[in-house]
């Protein structure tokens, strides 16, 4: 072979490796445990919508990068929209909630925060009324946080903590008939 086409070939070559590009991982925010429902209903927690800031609601995870920074990690994916997986990892949780009455959770996240190696931070807004009932509605404010190792999975973790917490506070207030806001623990 000539040396111009070594040379070629060798070009073509590292091109190609460096062309290269990582798997994509899918993480979930419902824990791996089995659980009965796949219903929009929790147990007796009917709901009704979910919705969080449009920075973060999509199926890439994005995480803080310092004071002000986002990235958004191109590998690092939730099995589907962060909205999607926040419904999914509610209904999960709630599922064994024993209400004594039918109520329904409006959820309005303010800041869903992830910082790899530092923590996973939740602050909700939260609405719970009863559906055949007279009591009026109860609107609540949760922050939630939870320390987070350094890697991706460890992150997802910390959020799966904070939303076992948030639904524990849930039927918490159901099992008091709406009668105030809980304290996060």
């Amino acid at each position: 072979m000539t040396l111009p086409l070594k040379i070629t070939l060798l070009s073509a070559l590292l091109l190609l490796g460096a062309c290269r590009s990582e798997p994509i991982a899918f993480h979930t925010l419902t824990p791996a445990h089995l659980s009965p429902s796949t219903r929009a209903e929790a147990g007796g927690v009917r709901i009704e919508s979910i919705s969080v800031p449009p920075q973060v609601d999509r199926a890439q995870i994005v995480i803080r990068q310092g004071d002000s920074g986002l990235a958004i990690l191109e590998t690092q994916w939730w099995a589907a929209t962060l909205a999607d997986e926040l419904r999914s990892a509610l209904v999960d949780q709630l599922a064994n909630s024993n209400a004594r009455q039918a109520v329904a959770l409006r959820v309005d996240v303010q800041r869903f925060d992830s910082v790899p190696g530092q923590y996973a931070l939740l602050d909700v807004r939260w609405r719970l009324r009863q559906i055949n009932g007279d009591r009026p509605a109860l609107t609540c404010r949760t922050t939630l946080q939870s320390p987070a190792g350094p890697s991706i999975d460890e992150l997802v973790v910390a959020h799966q903590n904070n939303l076992k917490r948030f639904a524990a506070l849930i039927n918490q207030t159901v099992d008091t008939s709406l009668k105030g806001c809980p304290t996060a623990p």
